[in-house]
């Protein structure tokens, strides 16, 4: 057989030159080693393999035993564990809180948009996990207890007293079905016990890996919305009264469970100030938008660099698809995104690691352009992931390719921890509460000035900014998200890219938009609608997976 494409596997994940560059630049550098091990673990086709099969075997809920007793347990492949064993060994879930270098977020999250193209499914344990230790914190006496077992890099599946086991993962239950994105309407109760805990009863709409050990819940306390603490089993040995009643039949992410899960007197323990739940459980929400940004970086990463593989194996017309001008141009359309999105949430996890080690002027980046990465690097990545399908023809619509797995699950994190318009409005909010982070954002971008297209699109932000500010209409959120994100991407370029990236990226993305026949400037411009006279070629070489086997 001719003109085959070979698979791409045997290849180290982690040999992305965008990636490694801000891993060293947001002083996350001495992880690269373990970074390259992972990478050439994610490549790996045995990785792969696996992969497949935990997709394939979805997870399954056993209610209840042979003789009628509720268990409430979810069965996985082991592939699914295989996974998770890996990323847990790697730091990938609490690890970096209990790690006093600098860069240990940074290093944790380049290994995140790694890892994550092994299989994203599993990613969601990991990252609530994560995200669980800020919000824990706000108990001490329950961080002491808990956040040491959280931060293990031993994986210990299976339901025992969280105390005795050697590793632990955390879960989240927020939303209910007559809320949705509003928790305040949560009527999920929590009734005071003697010994300080509280009695839960209620039911979560969307419960977050339900085979965790522990879980953040809000319920309405007699003080008001209050965050609480939630394991499956209790101290002495009994199962807490939680129970699954269904998993959900998802689109995407289908290795991985979510569940709709009912408390019948469930045993919790308070989290942060009583009736101050949505304060407490804010700092989870920033970590797990954050993981929302590496994931789909790691998608849109995958997916390019997919369809460059193939675009370099196979030929047409007498030419490697690759040396074809309009593939290249689409090839190279699509590098650049992935060159964004992977520069710009470095550049978050960096100013992540700095804000939780005190930087206030980090801090207030990352309140102003986490959601409006959030919602525009989320947006992007399902048409990005559909036209790098489109670029295998058929063989992209075969299930053995792996792209229609990214295109199903592209779409989640957009709605994860807030969709479009949650995220969004949440842009407003900053400015109205927090105007530092305006100062913070324009200063960041005000470094890349010395180029004129930055400088220009920076001008027109801040226009864009004072009059979102002064009106705080809500049909200004999406469009400013997106100003933002982008201004933001092309400075971060301008600054650190090689120079035909970063002239490609200003070109085609901080024009005004498709205005009349040939114009063709703007983020809103269909993929491969390039203006003429770059130099594609190397751009093209940062898509190149290089397999070594």
């Amino acid at each position: 057989m001719l003109n085959q494409v070979p698979p791409l596997t045997g290849y180290d994940v982690a040999a992305d030159p965008a990636l490694l560059a801000a891993l060293h630049r947001e002083v996350g550098g001495w992880a690269e080693d373990d970074l390259h091990e992972l990478g050439r673990l994610a490549g790996a086709g045995s990785t792969l393999e696996a992969a497949r099969l935990a997709n394939v075997y979805r997870p399954v809920l056993r209610t209840h035993d042979p003789r009628g007793n509720r268990i409430d347990e979810v069965e996985f492949h082991p592939a699914w564990h295989e996974l998770m064993a890996t990323a847990v060994a790697h730091g990938l879930h609490a690890a970096p809180w209990a790690d006093r270098r600098p860069g240990a977020h940074v290093a944790r999250a380049a290994k995140f948009i790694v890892w994550t193209q092994a299989e994203a499914g599993h990613g969601c344990p990991v990252s609530m996990t994560y995200a669980s230790i800020p919000a824990l914190r706000h108990a001490p006496d329950l961080a002491a207890t808990f956040e040491p077992l959280l931060a293990s890099a031993t994986y210990d599946p299976g339901l025992r007293v969280p105390a005795g086991k050697a590793g632990l993962l955390a879960g989240m239950a927020m939303t209910e079905k007559q809320g949705g994105s509003d928790v305040r309407a949560n009527t999920t109760r929590a009734v005071p016990a003697s010994d300080g805990s509280y009695l839960l009863t209620g039911h979560k709409w969307f419960c977050s890996a339900p085979m965790s050990d522990l879980f953040l819940v809000l319920a309405q306390a007699p003080e008001g919305l209050t965050c609480f603490l939630l394991p499956r089993m209790l101290p002495d040995g009994s199962r807490n009264a939680m129970h699954l009643q269904r998993l959900k039949d998802k689109l995407g992410n289908t290795s991985n469970a979510s569940a709709e899960v009912e408390y019948r007197q469930a045993v919790a323990w308070p989290v942060g100030e009583l009736g101050r739940g949505i304060a407490t459980i804010l700092d989870m929400v920033s970590a797990t938008r954050l993981d929302c940004v590496l994931g789909s970086a790691a998608g849109i990463r995958q997916a390019v660099v997919t369809a460059a593989h193939h675009a370099r194996h196979r030929s047409a017309f007498g030419a490697r698809l690759v040396d074809q001008p309009a593939m290249a141009a689409v090839i190279a359309d699509l590098t650049l995104e992935s060159e964004a999105a992977t520069t710009l949430a470095l550049r978050l996890a960096g100013a992540a690691d700095r804000a939780s080690r005190g930087d206030a002027a980090e801090a207030a980046l990352l309140r102003l352009a986490l959601p409006a990465a959030k919602y525009w690097i989320c947006k992007r990545a399902p048409m990005i992931t559909a036209e790098a399908l489109e670029c295998l023809g058929g063989n992209g619509y075969v299930e053995e390719s792996v792209m229609p797995r990214l295109l199903r699950d592209s779409p989640l994190n957009s709605i994860w921890e807030g969709s479009g318009n949650v995220t969004a409005l949440d842009v407003l909010r900053a400015l109205a509460r927090a105007p530092e982070s305006v100062d913070a954002l324009l200063a960041e971008i005000d470094q890349a000035a010395g180029d004129p297209a930055v400088a220009a699109a920076a001008g027109r932000l801040r226009a864009a900014l004072k009059e979102a500010a002064s009106s705080g209409a809500q049909l200004q959120a999406r469009p400013l998200a997106g100003q933002i994100t982008v201004t933001l991407q092309a400075a971060l370029l301008a600054r650190h890219a090689p120079t035909a990236v970063a002239e490609a990226y200003c070109q085609s993305r901080l024009g005004t938009g498709r205005t009349g026949p040939g114009q063709t400037a703007g983020p809103a411009a269909p993929f491969g609608c390039l203006p003429a006279g770059l130099d594609l070629v190397p751009i093209l070489e940062r898509s190149t997976a290089v397999v070594t086997k």
